[in-house]
Parts: C-alpha cells; sequence; structure tokens
C-alpha cells in the first residue's frame, strides 16, 4: 500500500495535530536613495515614505503593457491619491505630469546589479532564502513534517488581474499580523506573531487544511497558507478529483443519450438545462453562476450567458446550424469560438432567444444548483466541473495515440506532446498574451538556426577516390567528419522543432490544463512507454504535485 492509499479520517477530520511559524511577512519598506528622485510636472518633489512606496510599485511597470492601459491608469491614480498626505494631494493632480522614469531605471539597474552578483554572493543569497524556508516553509501534521506551500505573504503591489480586469492598477495593500487568522492544534506550540503585533484570532480547526488566512483588499476574497501540492493530504484531494472523472467515462454515453432525448421535453427548464449541458460536455464551457465574492467583472459562464453573448447563423462558412459565441469568462479571458451545433440544439436556441432583449438570460430557468443537482442524480460525485476534467484528459490521451510516431526521435515525440497539450489548451480556452520576450527568443533561436546551416556546407564527405588514395589517419578523419555531419544535421532539425513548438505555443498557456484538468497519470505512462525522462515534461514543482501519479503510473495506463 503506498503512502496515497493509507487509512483515512473519518467525520471529516483532516488532522489530529497541526504546528507551525505562521506566516513569513515581507520585510518592511526601504526608502529610495537621496539621488533617485520622482519629478512632478518637470521639477524634483520629495514623496512621503507611503506615497513613495506606491510611486515605485507603478515605476517597476513602466515598460510593461498594463501602464499603458486606462484603466489601469486610472485605477491606480485613484488608489495612489488616498495614501497621500494632504499637501501631496494639493500637488499631484494629473497622472500625465508625474515622471516615474528615474526610479525606474534605479530598479533596472538594481536587478541587473544582482543578476551580475559573483557566484559566491548569489551563494550567501541562496543560503539566506534556505533558511527561511527551513524555518517557515514546514509543518508538523499527526507527526509528519510536511511542507507548506506558499508560506510568505504577498508582498503589496498593484493588481494585475487577468484579461481586461476591471479592477486592474488597484492598490494590493501589505498584509499585517493583524490581518492574519492562524490555525493550528490545541496541544502544538502556537505561533508567535512578529514583535509588537498579534494575530487577528487564533483556531484550533481540524476540518480544514489551512494554516492561516486573511482577506485581501481588491477582491474582499479569502486567502489561505496551504500545504504544498507535494504533500499527502493535497495529493490524495488530486488523485480522487482525475477518479471522480474517470467514472464519469463508464456512463457519458448514457448522460449524453439522456440530454439529446431532453432536447425534445415538454419543458422548457429540462430542454435548457440539456442545451447548456451540451455546450458545457461538447466545448468544455465553464458552468458560471460561481463568481468569486466580491468580483464586479461582467463575466459569464454557461449557465449566465446573455441573448447578446451568441448569434444563430442557419449557414456560415460552408456550415449549418454555426453558433457564434463572444463573452468575458473567468478572469475577463475573452471567449470567442464559432461552432456547428445538431440541429435540435440550434431550433432549441431560437426558441430560448425569441421575444427576449439582449440583455437578457440565455438560459433564464436555469441555475448551476439545478443543473449540478440533476448531475449528482446521474452519477455521485458529478458536477459540471468534472466534464471539463474528463474531457480535457480524454483529449490529451486520444491526441498523445494519434500524433506520437514510435520511431522518432525525442525532440519530435516532445513536439507531438505539446500539440497535444495544446489541443486540451485550446478545447478549454486556456489563453495569453504573447509574452514580452517572444520576438528576442525567436531571433535567437533562428539565429542559431543560421549558424547551423552555414556549417553544414564546409563538411564534405570525400568520395570514392579520395578514400583509396587515403592513410589509415586521414579514414579515420573522414568518419571523424561523417559524425559530425550527422550531429549537425541532428541539431538542426532539433532547433526547426523548437522554433516550430514556440511558433504554435505563443498565444497558449500549457501550464493551467497541466496542473488543473489532466491527470498527470496519462502524461507519466506516455513518458513511461516512449522512454522519455519525465523532467522533459513536468518541471521540479509539478513532479512535486504530482509524485502520486509518478508512483502509481505504470506504462499500461488508461484514463
Amino acid at each position: 500500500c503506498s503512502r496515497w492509499e493509507e487509512e483515512k479520517k473519518e467525520g471529516g477530520v483532516k488532522w489530529m495535530q497541526l504546528e507551525h511559524r505562521g506566516p513569513y511577512f515581507v520585510p518592511p519598506y526601504e526608502p529610495l536613495p537621496e539621488d533617485v528622485q520622482f519629478y512632478y510636472d518637470g521639477k524634483p518633489l520629495k514623496l512621503s515614505l507611503a506615497t513613495e512606496e506606491i510611486a515605485t510599485f507603478y515605476a517597476k511597470m513602466l515598460d510593461h503593457e498594463y501602464t499603458t492601459k486606462e484603466i489601469f491608469q486610472n485605477n491606480f491614480f485613484h488608489d495612489w491619491r488616498k495614501e497621500m498626505t494632504s499637501e501631496e494631494q494639493e500637488i499631484i493632480k494629473d497622472l500625465d505630469k508625474c515622471d516615474f522614469r528615474e526610479i525606474h531605471k534605479y530598479f533596472v539597474e538594481k536587478n541587473e546589479a544582482r543578476k551580475a552578483l559573483p557566484k559566491e554572493e548569489k551563494q550567501k543569497l541562496k543560503e539566506e532564502a534556505d533558511k527561511i524556508q527551513e524555518e517557515y516553509g514546514y509543518c508538523i501534521m499527526d507527526g509528519h513534517r510536511e511542507k507548506i506551500g506558499n508560506f510568505k505573504t504577498e508582498p503589496p503591489g498593484l493588481f494585475r488581474g487577468r484579461g481586461e480586469h476591471p479592477k486592474m492598477g488597484m492598490l494590493k495593500k501589505r498584509i499585517m499580523p493583524e490581518d492574519v487568522t492562524i490555525n493550528c492544534s490545541r496541544d502544538s506550540k502556537i505561533p508567535e506573531p512578529p514583535e509588537g503585533h498579534k494575530w487577528k484570532e487564533v483556531r484550533f480547526d481540524n476540518t480544514v487544511t489551512w494554516l492561516a488566512s486573511w482577506t485581501e483588499n481588491i477582491q474582499n476574497t479569502l486567502k489561505y497558507i496551504m500545504l504544498n501540492p507535494s504533500s499527502k493530504l493535497k495529493g490524495e484531494k488530486d488523485w480522487q478529483k482525475y477518479e471522480v472523472a474517470r467514472r464519469l467515462k463508464d456512463v457519458v454515453h448514457e448522460i449524453r443519450a439522456q440530454y439529446r432525448k431532453d432536447w425534445k421535453s415538454k419543458e422548457i427548464k429540462t430542454r435548457q438545462r440539456a442545451v447548456a449541458l451540451y455546450f458545457i460536455d461538447k466545448l468544455a464551457l465553464r458552468a458560471g453562476n460561481e463568481k468569486e465574492e466580491g468580483e464586479t467583472a461582467d463575466t459569464v459562464g454557461c449557465c449566465s450567458l446573455r441573448v447578446e453573448h451568441i448569434q444563430l447563423h442557419p449557414q456560415l462558412d460552408g456550415q449549418e446550424h454555426v453558433v457564434e459565441f463572444d463573452f468575458l469568462g473567468k478572469d475577463s479571458v475573452r471567449y470567442y469560438n464559432k461552432v456547428s451545433v445538431e440541429k435540435p440544439v440550434f431550433k432549441n436556441l431560437q426558441l430560448f432567444m425569441k421575444n427576449k432583449d439582449p440583455t437578457d438570460d440565455l438560459f433564464d430557468q436555469l441555475t448551476t444548483t439545478f443543473l449540478n443537482k440533476h448531475l449528482h442524480h446521474l452519477m455521485d460525485g458529478l458536477t459540471a466541473k468534472v466534464f471539463r476534467t474528463y474531457n480535457a484528459s480524454i483529449t490529451l490521451q486520444e491526441q498523445l495515440k494519434a500524433l506520437t510516431n514510435p520511431e522518432d526521435n525525442v525532440a519530435r515525440k516532445l513536439l507531438s506532446y505539446n500539440r497535444a497539450n495544446r489541443a486540451v489548451a485550446v478545447l478549454c480556452n486556456h489563453q495569453r498574451s504573447i509574452p514580452k520576450t517572444f520576438s528576442r527568443s525567436m531571433q535567437v533561436l533562428q539565429e542559431k538556426v543560421r549558424q547551423t546551416k552555414l556549417r553544414l556546407p564546409f563538411q564534405r564527405i570525400p568520395g570514392l577516390w579520395d578514400i583509396l588514395c587515403c592513410s589509415s589517419s586521414a579514414l579515420r578523419n573522414v568518419e571523424k567528419k561523417k559524425q559530425l555531419l550527422k550531429r549537425l544535421e541532428e541539431q538542426l532539425a532539433k532547433l526547426n522543432i523548437q522554433a516550430t513548438d514556440r511558433e504554435e505555443n505563443k498565444q497558449i498557456a500549457l501550464g493551467t490544463s497541466k496542473l488543473n484538468y489532466l491527470d498527470p497519470r496519462i502524461s507519466v505512462a506516455w513518458c513511461k512507454k516512449f522512454g522519455i525522462p519525465i523532467e522533459r515534461i513536468f518541471n521540479k514543482t509539478q513532479r512535486e504535485k504530482f509524485a502520486w501519479a509518478i508512483d502509481m503510473a505504470g506504462e499500461d495506463f488508461e484514463f
């Protein structure tokens, strides 16, 4: 029996003993040197400490796209002015007159200097970080020393958000001990707050797995310090999530048959549920109606779609019954897709949209609760979210089978793996903006390709006559040249594959699906079957998180 399959505790109890040091707080703000200045309307202006600190947050981001966005600028300036002294508020009234360039330059140079530190200095910094990790990064849970995931509080800064988040640029405040609730066992050594401070509260709740929590000020949501993903508790939870998705595989055909039947139901509520479920299943849409507390962005999911979010085309681009989706999903990331659907779905959508305004709900008689209640009757533990996990994992497995050629070299097999992962990321709408470093890194890669191509013509292999006239040492030289030519050709092929992979990947975020939606055992089995080192697929953090899968899955694992 592996560590992941040990006995479980009863009645919602997660642990009997929990002891830890509490969170590690971000060091206090260090003022700027006297010769680094902020300018307002062309004149240097000495800022109060709190105002200066917030100015550095903006200055550090000057070369980022965020600071060009009007909503980011407005939110920042509004929050910054709130923290200013009354004298500063009298002077600083226009962001366009603020000059942060000198502060920005200071931080760029500081960053470069840190990168250029001698090896011994870097080693010293690493040892200091390791010491903090050793002191704060572990807890004792039921006699086991377990690693903590995020033991540091988030530093203050400017909220970025993903997509076009309406709160971007707002001030993320510094977390103080007075904001923090500690959770540990009664018999443990209760963590000491930093000197001169006290905790908001100390709890002894063994039905939850968090060690500390606080409310962040932007979305008003709770943040937690949890165990590292490699811990037994987290691994078990992960494993169970994928086991539920695997059970869906056995009943998914019946569920699909049922919702097809429900498209013709006499009840409009049942029809709406059936069409929504078809979208959740076919397009891996999120269910919706599950906004974070305090979330104000106009984001929607399947159940909360409005009439304005879809357009119906009886014919489009040579396809019939096309639905055009356009809405902001989770994290304000745009979902845009044109999909050919089955005729009854199309007819039902026409019916649901009849006599409605653009801002009316498409599925006006449907809630996520009603949908999930129905799913629970179909299979124990089934929610709309499980469909996303199931479809992502099954897509990866099918794509890997279709794309992997056992005869390919490692580089080509890895390209096939990334293409399979990309198919999942596209299904789940995991986008990213093109990285700032993309064009530079592509130039470097193309230059390597060019240099390798230039070296190829110089490696001429002698003809038969040359070989006949050769001494044995010259023959050895011929052999060396052959080997070098082969190496260069392999190098060139590898670089070309890398360039293709990078280009195809520039706007797709592979990490989200890999961490949250893909059963890691599929990847582990693929690696074992084709002799690919696991570290080529999973980085160190992912290998720790998926230790349970690496431990369990053989090469013949099937999702």
